[in-house]
């Protein structure tokens, strides 16, 4: 219900600042800043007590809010899955009966069991760490 009411509010920010012909200016001319401002913070007080007065209504919006909420926690779900498995397709692995993680999971399993020749080739002076001298302090307090 909140992101209704912040779209109607941006779009009547968009609506006022439109152009619009001289004759429908003159009409609205004498409305003002502040009176725009008074009639906004007057409308958001209202809406504030709208559950106190229709305490049905709001019962009913956060009901249609949860089920839109769960509605929409599927779809993400339904898209991931199907992204998943095109793109396990794509890769050249099968992700029938293994959900959206398993055709990963089974593909790293098998590139860890066939390792291939270029593996484990580096030596130990490879690996070692080259020695490296203590940096030179700049400190000209105690040098005498």
């Amino acid at each position: 219900m909140f992101f209704l009411l912040r779209m109607a509010f941006w779009l009547s920010i968009v609506l006022i600042l439109l152009p619009s012909n001289s004759a429908q200016q003159t009409a609205a001319a004498d409305v003002g800043a502040a009176d725009a401002i008074s009639a906004a913070s007057a409308t958001v007080q209202d809406l504030r007590g709208f559950c106190e007065r229709q305490p049905d209504a709001c019962s009913v919006g956060t009901r249609v809010a949860v089920a839109l909420g769960y509605k929409a926690q599927a779809g993400a779900k339904l898209i991931y899955d199907v992204l998943s498995q095109k793109l396990a397709a794509h890769d050249g692995t099968s992700a029938s009966g293994t959900g959206p993680h398993g055709a990963v999971a089974a593909k790293k399993a098998s590139d860890n069991s066939s390792p291939t020749t270029s593996q484990n080739t580096l030596t130990p002076a490879d690996i070692a760490v080259p020695w490296r001298a203590p940096a030179q302090r700049k400190d000209t307090k105690h040098t005498a």
